[in-house]
């Protein structure tokens, strides 16, 4: 089975909050090893950032920009805008 055939709504969750999971240690140790507030902030920042472009990538492109294309990941979407220029 690959990713693209998760059906199962609780697999789909326990999916998501791994990666929660692994963004939160992740973010831990690093400030555990680099302890400031400086760094915290940049990290949030870069996190929210991330997070603000796969919003983009996949839903104002599709709801906003182009309804006939639906990405199934970021390489999808790169191959939209490379194809598009």
């Amino acid at each position: 089975m690959s990713l693209g055939d998760l059906k199962d709504a609780r697999l789909i969750y326990a999916k998501g909050f791994l990666f929660l999971t692994g963004a939160l240690l992740a973010s831990g140790l690093i400030l555990l090893e680099h302890p400031s507030w400086r760094l915290a902030a940049l990290l949030g920042l870069a996190v929210w950032c991330a997070c603000r472009f796969y919003y983009f990538a996949f839903y104002v492109i599709e709801h906003y920009v182009d309804g006939e294309h639906r990405f199934s990941g970021l390489w999808d979407f790169a191959r939209y805008l490379t194809r598009r220029s």
